[in-house]
């Protein structure tokens, strides 16, 4: 028994020192060369908050008419960014590594992890800004803060499941890089993420009930939870609260189970033959 706690242990440690290695190694290389380094991880969504929060806030007036409005939108681009930054890395991830792969030992595995672990590196900064832009709101914090650290690893989880998948269908088919870009950009228009939900469903009718069902989405779910729970509980429409039938609430996060236990089994499964693909 001592033995195989000994040998679990060893295996653990040595894998855990490779990703914070990798982690460490790839958050530095990110911003190497750039004279403004890792504050690009910050200005980015900045920049996208600012365009769109014009166009559709001030343009097009697609607001939910409160003072915290800005700060949502804020957080819901930043939590997009981390999407699909975790996955725009991650799924070229072990291409990339090939060569390391090849040279040294080490779980395969750690090469998607380490990719989506720095985009959260990047997630966790732009978090401290939306806090102190919503200090300067004046937001009324709740209980429910306590419950964001649940929906962050809810959005991880699905977020890791997907990168997983794809990164193994992109040691074979390389158009899957190219196929995600135009994908991510669809998912993007058509969640709520730079338009309030209450916009749509305060109109009633068909189309409320196709925005209800957005919440459907796993990755949607998730952003509008961590907006509900950190910034206006009182404003932002959940799952939890557009649904009365439990089976309805608890399928995005079923959703979620089935996405990363279907990544982990088709990367698991193929990993022993990347080596000879690539």
């Amino acid at each position: 028994m001592t033995n195989l706690v000994k040998d679990f242990r060893g295996k653990y440690d040595y894998a855990l020192i490779v990703l914070r290695g990798l982690v460490k190694t790839d958050f530095r290389l990110r911003y190497q060369g750039s004279f403004l380094g890792i504050t690009w991880s910050v200005l980015k969504p900045l920049m996208m908050f600012c365009v769109m929060y014009v166009v559709f806030g001030k343009f097009l007036r697609m607001s939910d008419g409160t003072p915290t409005y800005p700060v949502v939108l804020l957080l819901g681009i930043s939590s997009w960014q981390f999407v699909t930054e975790s996955a725009g890395v991650g799924l070229r991830s072990v291409v990339d590594r090939g060569d390391l792969l090849r040279k040294i030992h080490f779980p395969n595995y750690i090469v998607v992890v380490s990719a989506t672990m720095g985009a959260l590196i990047s997630y966790a900064i732009n978090l401290v800004v939306v806090l102190i832009f919503a200090l300067f709101a004046r937001v009324q914090f709740t209980w429910r803060v306590v419950l964001l650290p649940l929906n962050i690893i809810e959005l991880y989880a699905v977020t890791l499941g997907l990168t997983l998948i794809m990164a193994t269908m992109y040691v074979y088919f390389r158009d899957i890089a190219h196929i995600w870009d135009v994908l991510q950009q669809l998912i993007f228009y058509a969640m709520p993420i730079i338009y309030p939900l209450s916009y749509v469903t305060n109109q009633g009718g068909l189309l409320a009930t196709l925005a209800r069902m957005e919440l459907l989405n796993p990755i949607a779910q998730s952003i509008q939870d961590i907006r509900h729970n950190f910034i206006a509980p009182e404003t932002q429409p959940t799952v939890w609260n557009q649904f009365n039938n439990w089976g309805v609430r608890l399928f995005p996060v079923a959703l979620t189970v089935v996405i990363l236990a279907l990544g982990i089994y088709l990367f698991r499964r193929n990993s022993k033959r990347f080596a000879e693909v690539m």
